[in-house]
């Protein structure tokens, strides 16, 4: 199993844990570029009332506070879902190496999520930014976390 594989297996029982919970079907890891686990994340919209707490949001708060940074260079990120155009933006701001996803962001959108269309890869490019992008890692099994999600405890789509 590569390292991206085990990393985002933490992530998508996080997003379980998260389903559980109430919340939409998100996790996400941060990691050193090595593999060492900072933080593990899921969703809280709904616990936190805040639109903005997607899982990426809540891993980099996280690793931010922990490691007492800033700028997260040397680590990065890995979501069970390609990051929307906020979480992508976060992202490169925290000075990430690297995001890692599964589902993409049609996949969010076809599960009801209200999604901008516009690719992490596609906005790097644009704006010149060093994050690379690693797509489709265990895609399969993070696009079953929105079925999961239909049945569990609140399917209610933002």
């Amino acid at each position: 199993m590569s390292t991206h594989e085990r990393l985002m297996r933490r992530a998508v029982d996080m997003a379980r844990t998260g389903i559980a919970a109430g919340q939409s079907p998100f996790g996400a890891v941060i990691a050193t570029v090595e593999g060492e686990v900072v933080v593990v994340a899921h969703n809280r919209v709904r616990a936190d009332g805040d639109i903005t707490a997607h899982a990426e949001i809540a891993a980099i708060r996280a690793a931010c506070a922990k490691l007492g940074l800033i700028d997260l260079n040397g680590h990065i990120i890995v979501t069970t879902c390609e990051p929307c155009p906020m979480c992508a933006s976060a992202i490169h701001w925290a000075r990430l190496d690297e995001v890692v996803y599964g589902a993409t962001i049609a996949d969010a959108e076809r599960a009801g999520f209200h999604e901008l269309p516009v690719s992490a890869a596609s906005l790097y490019a644009e704006g010149g930014s060093s994050v690379d992008v690693t797509p489709d890692v265990l895609r399969n099994e993070c696009v079953m976390l929105f079925d999961l999600w239909k049945n569990g405890p609140n399917p209610d789509p933002y």
